[in-house]
């Protein structure tokens, strides 16, 4: 039995929280926040106790802590948990910095423990669905990739001022599904950025739509769209055109009722958002956690992968706010 403590009592820590207790190998043993009457509140609905972080830290009987804190809090934490002998999951991104990042894998790797990072969507059934299909060679060699991220509707201002803003907060986990179905890190990026679905989203020096162009060396190439609002619903695909074929994965719908008439069809909407769309796909990711803590096994994203997904994000942030590509170097990505 793995004995969990959760970082993070907000609303990626409530879902995090629930995969814990419904593993049937996990105990969630221990809840912290900095707000104490929230953890006290999210530990009092799964049996277990609100603790500060020292404490568990200091406990020998906690095996891992999956990590939902504010994204600034992250890589300190990581550094923390796996000094103190502990598996971490840590939500994505890292940190807010690549150099800190780079810090942070270099301080880790001292430690010889496991930490896994929070990329969910890998684990997502149709997602998944897809990469199985382009490794096993269904479509030939990966030539155009497209891949469609909207939300319903854009976050309140006060998110946007320390959520490292759009490449850092949203399309991050674009960034790493391209590197992840292409094998690797791009050669440069181009990015376009501008605020139109709210003004102050603008003000506050951040974008709420976009849309950058991933190239790598061999010539191949990836398209992300992101906009801060989709007013019917979660919006989430993919693309894949290979020198054979094409592979898609489309949204999940609200049902899958379709009505034809003779004016024409109506099916229904998008999931609204991301608990929703991706409930299934956070369990299969603890699930794979806890497979890899407990058979000692590889990582399925690591640490590595969150660099270079947040050099995507840092490299599209400079060539939005430049107007000029940006290549994604081996020095960008070494802290040596």
């Amino acid at each position: 039995m793995l004995n969990v403590a959760l970082v993070g009592a907000g609303r990626i820590g409530q879902v995090h929280a629930r995969s814990i207790q419904s593993h049937p190998d996990c105990t969630l043993a221990g809840v912290c926040d900095v707000g104490v009457e929230a953890a006290q509140k999210l530990a009092g609905q799964y049996g277990a106790k609100a603790r500060r972080v020292d404490d568990i830290l200091a406990d020998p009987a906690i095996d891992a802590v999956l990590i939902a804190s504010s994204t600034d809090t992250h890589s300190g934490f990581i550094e923390r948990a796996t000094a103190a002998g502990k598996a971490v999951l840590c939500e994505k991104p890292v940190d807010l910095a690549l150099a800190r990042t780079l810090q942070c894998e270099v301080k880790v790797a001292r430690t010889g423990r496991p930490v896994m990072i929070g990329f969910n969507r890998r684990f997502d059934p149709n997602f998944a669905a897809l990469k199985k299909a382009f490794d096993a060679g269904d479509i030939g060699k990966a030539e155009l990739l497209s891949i469609t991220s909207f939300d319903p509707a854009p976050p309140p201002i006060s998110y946007i001022g320390t959520s490292g803003g759009l490449f850092r907060d949203m399309m991050i986990h674009d960034f790493d599904v391209a590197c992840w179905i292409m094998g690797r890190a791009p050669s440069s990026i181009t990015a376009t950025g501008a605020s139109l679905v709210d003004p102050e989203i603008g003000a506050a020096g951040d974008f709420d739509t976009a849309a950058v162009t991933l190239a790598w060396a061999d010539g191949r190439l990836a398209v992300i769209k992101n906009s801060r609002r989709a007013g019917y619903g979660y919006d989430q695909r993919i693309e894949l055109l290979g020198s054979q074929g094409l592979l898609s994965a489309k949204n999940v719908l609200e049902n899958t009722m379709e009505k034809i008439t003779p004016e024409g069809s109506l099916s229904a909407k998008p999931v609204y958002f991301f608990l929703e769309r991706y409930m299934r796909a956070y369990e299969a990711e603890w699930s794979a956690f806890v497979h890899a803590v407990e058979n000692e096994a590889p990582m399925p994203v690591t640490l590595r992968d969150g660099i270079v997904a947040l050099a995507c994000a840092e490299a599209a942030a400079r060539s939005a706010n430049t107007g000029k590509t940006v290549a994604i170097t081996p020095d960008m990505l070494s802290a040596l």
